[in-house]
């Protein structure tokens, strides 16, 4: 945990070196002959890689992009508050624009990573004959495959620029097809160079398999191509790793410090003072929800789980409970708990009236309404950032993607969906079908940045839902921001 903090906290110091002087040589202050002297410090040269990572959750626009634009997560307009202009309405309407601010700020955080991905690998691959050396440059081409998938994911077709020094100034769009199969490639040639660490917040040979399962679980979205027995067979190889396995507690792998979960494959690591960012509690519990954990700061009492949602979830099913806050809620020292401006208990209902809630409604719907989400542990004393790393991958999620790619291929993928069923205190299901495995990833995977994923490769992103009427397939990709456009009109094309 002091390495990963260390290591982190001079990473930040390095990204920064990097951000405000791209010309700078580093090899002009590390030389190769004397640095890296052991795997830690090659692993310290490359942390400006994985830099733009902790601004996913929060205002980079990565996490409102996947779970704002689903069935699952919403944010309603509550009178004077959470209007914002429209920018969250607009992501759950499928009404999106070019300027909307979540849409925007992805571009920039994926490019930062490739930018720093290629700048590293260029001072790094001439000296790829020492260990250390090859390791970072696998883990670099591995983090840059890593920030192209999420590109072709929500973007689709982009600039694929691998060269720092001689990167096009204005470059063209390449065909998604022509990225996911290059990608693919340099995943596959990388992971022989990687050794056997388990490291949850660096690239590892369980990361790696995991986003090849991606990759190849969403092939025919990429490229037209179905791939379910490659993705199979990564997730297998995951799996014979041996290095991770299923928590007993489905609420094990989200808790304050969960760093060495056993299920969590890849995170983003956050600390409440040192490496900020993941504050969703903020955004979803009510003001004076502060006195239930003894917070010494107020929430913001905003987003919430659709009623459709939250009614997928038996009242036997352990997450039921873990994920979500509904009815009368208390202090830490079990007393009611009153909102003074609704002048009655603060009572959480599931069901929310609408998308925008105005004055006609009572300041009960308005301030009330909505089951809110604990689902990542809210420990008492929470700061406005939470200690909690952010899983990008995890075993759960593995053991799902399995059983749909069995199914997909007409075998059964049971066992692997039971495992998580089971876990969760359901029974386990015969003959399951695809919907049966969608519904299960909506549950198990729920806030994790999944779904809208999902509903595209489901063939349901576009289908109606509550306040929300069908959209367009073009709805299944973002556009590429208007800033970037203007600063490269080539991308109009």
């Amino acid at each position: 945990m002091i390495m990963r903090k260390i290591i982190y906290t001079l990473g930040l110091l390095l990204a920064f070196t990097a951000c405000t002087d791209l010309d700078d040589d580093l090899t002009d202050k590390i030389p190769f002959d004397k640095f890296p002297e052991n795997e830690e410090q090659a692993a310290l040269m490359i942390v400006p890689v994985y830099k733009p990572m902790q601004d996913f959750i929060d205002w980079g626009g990565w996490w409102f992009c996947q779970e704002l634009t689903s069935d699952e997560v919403v944010c309603p307009t509550r009178h004077t508050d959470w209007d914002d202009g429209g920018k969250w309405r607009v992501l759950y309407q499928h009404a999106w624009d070019n300027k909307t601010e979540a849409v925007t700020a992805m571009w920039s955080r994926f490019y930062k990573g490739i930018v720093e991905a290629n700048r590293l690998i260029e001072i790094f691959e001439p000296n790829a004959s020492e260990p250390a050396v090859a390791a970072n440059v696998a883990k670099l081409k591995i983090m840059r495959a890593y920030y192209y998938y999420l590109l072709i994911d929500n973007y689709g077709d982009v600039p694929f620029v691998t060269s720092f020094s001689k990167a096009e100034e204005q470059p063209s769009k390449t065909p998604k097809a022509f990225i996911f199969q290059s990608i693919v490639n340099e995943v596959n040639e990388s992971i022989p160079h990687l050794n056997s660490s388990v490291s949850k917040t660096a690239v590892t040979k369980g990361m790696a398999f995991s986003l090849l399962a991606k990759l190849y679980l969403n092939a025919q979205v990429y490229a037209g191509v179905t791939r379910w027995d490659s993705a199979e067979m990564a997730c297998d190889s995951v799996i014979a790793l041996g290095s991770y396995s299923l928590e007993s507690d489905p609420m094990a792998p989200f808790v304050t410090n969960n760093t060495n979960s056993p299920e969590n494959i890849f995170t983003i690591p956050y600390d409440e003072d040192t490496y900020t960012g993941f504050n969703l509690h903020m955004r979803t519990l009510h003001y004076n929800n502060n006195l239930t954990f003894n917070m010494p700061v107020g929430p913001w009492n905003g987003f919430a789980v659709t009623e459709q949602h939250y009614n997928t979830y038996s009242s036997n099913d352990k997450r039921k409970v873990g994920y979500f806050m509904v009815g009368q809620q208390f202090t830490a020292a079990n007393q009611p708990i009153t909102d003074a401006v609704a002048g009655s208990p603060l009572i959480f209902n599931p069901r929310i009236p609408s998308l925008v809630m105005d004055a006609t409604l009572t300041p009960q719907e308005i301030r009330m309404s909505g089951a809110r989400v604990k689902k990542f542990e809210i420990k008492m004393g929470a700061k406005d950032n939470l200690s909690n790393d952010f899983p990008i991958f995890r075993l759960g999620d593995i053991y799902l993607m399995k059983s749909e790619a069995r199914v997909r291929q007409g075998l059964n993928g049971d066992s692997w969906l039971n495992e998580i069923r089971l876990r969760a205190g359901l029974t386990g299901i015969t003959g399951a079908t695809l919907d049966d495995i969608l519904a299960e990833r909506g549950r198990e995977l729920f806030w994790e940045a999944h779904r809208r994923q999902d509903l595209i490769r489901f063939g349901k992103f576009n289908q109606g839902w509550w306040e929300k009427t069908a959209s367009d397939a073009s709805r299944r990709t973002f556009p590429i921001p208007q800033w970037v456009i203007d600063s490269n009109p080539n991308l109009a094309k």
